[in-house]
């Protein structure tokens, strides 16, 4: 495949977890995809490493989503390198549970600098920066409608990653980009088993009626149906991947 025909796809927050498999999902595909990380350099050059060796084109490329400057840099590292990108996957985010009294200050800021602020960064650049007939995958989360104690303040970064969704969808009329979010439910990601006893493992399994936690393969596979032509009328949704647990 050429570098005029081959597609370019940015995942960030791609160097593990859920990320991981949808870089090697849209490798798989053909796309060119850049890993985005914020620290885990082994990880990302790993992959990059192993997706390369498969015969796929992959870079790893650092950068904060938190900063403007730097998320600015990633899609120039990757037009550079790729070319301009058809595919954006904002995957980066964190996660900690705790009640909404004993946030601190700066766990407000940290939860909506990467899960909010980062979308917004990687949208507004994506605007100026992506080819016409892109494909655009937020992440929100199906905790949003659980409304589960210890998750305000991840909710509402999740929940204004929905109504970016739903109004940037809008202001791209013209331009053939589809804007759509994926909410997984529980995933068996080392973020949601990390400090889990087996009996809470057990419990979140069973709460969907497919008895059983997604697999980062899962969802993967969402974002690639929401990236390809069979999902070309589809734009400004969010679609729950949870097993029917809400």
């Amino acid at each position: 495949m050429t570098t005029q025909t081959r597609k370019v796809a940015i995942v960030t927050g791609a160097s593990r977890g859920i990320g991981a498999v949808i870089a090697r999902q849209l490798a798989a595909e053909g796309f060119a995809v850049a890993i985005n990380y914020a620290s885990s350099a082994n990880e990302a050059s790993a992959l990059v490493v192993e997706l390369r060796q498969a015969g796929h084109t992959a870079i790893a490329i650092k950068a904060d989503v938190a900063s403007s400057a730097d998320v600015a840099r990633l899609f120039d590292e990757t037009e550079q390198q790729l070319g301009k990108v058809d595919v954006l996957v904002n995957n980066a985010g964190i996660l900690k549970v705790l009640p909404l009294a004993q946030h601190s200050d700066e766990l407000f800021e940290q939860t909506f600098a990467i899960n909010t602020r980062g979308t917004f960064n990687t949208l507004r650049e994506a605007a100026t920066r992506m080819n016409d007939g892109g494909r655009i995958v937020n992440f929100s989360s199906s905790t949003v409608a659980l409304n589960l104690p210890g998750y305000a303040v991840y909710i509402a970064s999740k929940a204004a990653v929905e109504s970016l969704t739903h109004v940037f969808s809008k202001e791209l009329r013209g331009r053939q980009i589809t804007v759509n979010a994926v909410a997984p439910g529980p995933v068996a990601t080392e973020l949601f088993l990390h400090g889990k006893s087996e009996e809470q493992i057990q419990t979140f399994a069973k709460m969907p009626p497919l008895e059983r936690l997604g697999q980062p393969e899962d969802i993967a596979a969402v974002v690639s149906f929401l990236v390809s032509p069979a999902a070309g009328w589809v734009n400004g949704q969010i679609l729950r991947a949870n097993g029917g647990l809400v």
